[in-house]
């Protein structure tokens, strides 16, 4: 298994915990995070987020609004510097995240890609 596949199954696995250490701990201090939810959840017409607090506060948000989360992972896309995780998200919707990771292997960029229901 390569680190980009240990990533993205360790990565599932804090979210379906829920447990909120374990899901930042795959996060940088300088995590720039886009997502169409951000918009619904936090009403930020950018979609952006910036932070690692900021992103903290959005995740226990949604975490708070989706008692019942849970992911399914299909694949894991690696590329250079960067990976792409395809997955079962809320609602049952499909999910694609783009993540970029620095030098540690944290995400340091997100891109949060929803299929319309």
């Amino acid at each position: 298994m390569t680190d980009k596949q240990a990533f993205g199954q360790a990565w599932v696995a804090a979210w379906n915990s829920h447990d909120i250490e374990e899901i930042m701990s795959h996060y940088a201090e300088d995590i720039e995070f886009y997502s169409p939810v951000v918009q619904r959840l936090n009403n930020e017409p950018s979609g952006r987020l910036s932070g690692k607090e900021a992103l903290r506060a959005y995740f226990l948000r949604g975490l708070a609004a989706y008692p019942d989360l849970h992911f399914e992972l299909y694949h894991i896309l690696e590329g250079v510097g960067s990976v792409v995780l395809y997955y079962k998200s809320i609602n049952n919707s499909l999910s694609a995240e783009m993540m970029v990771l620095n030098e540690e292997g944290l995400v340091k960029e997100v891109r949060a890609h929803y299929k319309q229901q």
